[in-house]
């Protein structure tokens, strides 16, 4: 990465974070993978259902998924959408089916969370039902209604990066530094959703990245891009352009306990042995240590 990221931000915040604690419901270690909780975000199959989204996070080998919302509920009712304006029956199901798969939700999102508190509160309540761990957004303009039901409700929230843009240049979340900026006083189950390919294809190092946010990592969008460009594709852990393990070494060092979610935007239809691909190096990367 360019020399314009600095680490100062960094030590900037560094005595604040040193006495804030965050008690957000720990995802359980049967969840975790070589070390990491690691699974599916459910975009990855945005063609099928929630249950067929998890039926394949588990044939690719994930233990856990991160919930999107919009996502069709099942083949049979495909014109029900599952998002945070379920019923407590459509909740219900998918609970079910995520007991019978062996799969446990962490995530939802990326969900805009309004700064109307009523609105956000409708989020926080659908996560609480599912006993998430967090929830991703980019609703930067709502910190304030976020990190009230935050303290409320003991759920964390990470702000995820899409690539830098070039036609919007008032789009910031590309740059870590300004995430830190937004999170750095606040309560500390706010932080990052770190989205590692969208940063590859804004031009940075991830693992820089990572160091500028340490402490505030939430969760991760991890992955492995075929070329450092906005149009580089995903590819399976460990043959691309992204230095996997050394994300995952940062991550460790940091003593990450969040979610990591394989979001594999490529071969739509046909992509679980490729997750499980990535799901593997996990495991693998995991046994090495």
């Amino acid at each position: 990465m360019k020399k314009q990221i600095a680490y100062s931000a960094v030590l900037a915040c560094g005595v604040y974070l040193s006495g804030l604690t965050a008690t957000a419901t720990p995802i359980p270690e049967d969840c975790r993978t070589g070390g990491f909780a690691i699974g599916c975000q459910a975009w990855s199959f945005n063609h099928y259902s929630v249950m067929e989204a998890i039926d394949k996070t588990a044939e690719a080998g994930g233990k856990v998924i991160e919930l999107y919302p919009g996502q069709k509920f099942s083949v049979e009712k495909p014109d029900l959408k599952f998002d945070h304006n379920a019923t407590d029956e459509m909740i219900a199901a998918v609970q079910a089916h995520l007991k019978e798969k062996g799969i446990r939700a962490v995530n939802y999102g990326v969900v805009d969370i309004p700064k109307d508190e009523a609105g956000a509160r409708k989020i926080f309540e659908f996560a609480k039902k599912l006993d998430l761990y967090g929830i991703t957004t980019e609703a930067v303009g709502s910190i304030d209604t976020i990190e009230k039901l935050v303290k409320e409700y003991d759920i964390r929230v990470g702000f995820h990066d899409h690539p830098r843009q070039a036609k919007n240049p008032g789009y910031q979340m590309w740059d870590p530094n300004y995430v830190l900026s937004v999170v750095k006083d606040r309560d500390a189950r706010i932080g990052s959703c770190a989205d590692i390919g969208h940063w590859v294809r804004s031009g940075l190092d991830p693992v820089d990245c990572l160091k500028i946010l340490k402490g505030r990592i939430i969760s991760s969008h991890l992955k492995d891009l075929n070329e450092k460009k906005l149009e580089g594709h995903d590819v399976p852990y460990g043959t691309g352009v992204s230095d996997i393990p050394a994300v995952l070494n940062e991550l460790k060092r940091q003593k990450f306990v969040g979610n990591i979610s394989v979001e594999y935007e490529y071969d739509w239809n046909t992509s679980v042995p490729e997750i499980a691909q990535c799901i593997g190096f996990v495991r693998g990367y995991g046994a090495k240590k």
